[in-house]
């Protein structure tokens, strides 16, 4: 299939935590940044491929700083690889300084969708092509992601993960 332009594999959001969102500590449920990581992911993974996608996985997710209540977070999510009918979605948090309007990176995750069709079966979705060195780096990293996952899974042998034998040979 023909690639996407990265403007299209690109979602961001900006949220205000409230009480609401929070726990007896005044931070940000961590239920609820995975939850609000998984829409803005899935938005992302729809933009690339222009179809219903379905959260395959949660990667993983690095709690790095607390948020605090009435923090305003902002939330970037990027595709980093296409495969057949999956795509590694990257997930960066921010909290912004209200007063210097500065943002520091607290949180990030790495989210699998599979794109679907009307009957809930995968099909195929658009290469990502990489274009900065930073997508180059996340793209080259997410194939040993799934490698790894992969022989995790028991779906691939270690012998046939080619970029994993690459690191280690």
């Amino acid at each position: 299939m023909k690639s996407k332009k990265a403007i299209e594999t690109f979602s961001v959001a900006t949220k205000v935590v409230l009480p609401n969102d929070t726990n007896t500590l005044g931070n940000l449920f961590g239920g609820e940044l995975l939850a609000w990581m998984d829409v803005i992911a899935s938005v992302a993974a729809q933009r690339h491929c222009r179809r219903v996608v379905v959260t395959a996985s949660v990667n993983h997710v690095s709690f790095k700083k607390p948020i605090r209540q009435s923090s305003i977070v902002t939330l970037e999510a990027k595709v980093s690889r296409s495969f057949y009918s999956s795509m590694e979605v990257i997930i960066d948090v921010f909290v912004e300084d209200q007063v210097t309007g500065e943002r520091e990176m607290c949180n990030d995750a790495i989210y699998t969708f599979v794109a679907v069709d009307q009957h809930g079966r995968p099909i195929q979705v658009p290469e990502l092509v990489p274009e900065s060195k930073q997508e180059i780096e996340r793209y080259d990293a997410a194939l040993r992601r799934k490698q790894l996952s992969l022989i995790l899974a028991g779906k691939m042998k270690p012998s046939e993960a080619s970029e994993l034998k690459r690191i280690f040979a």
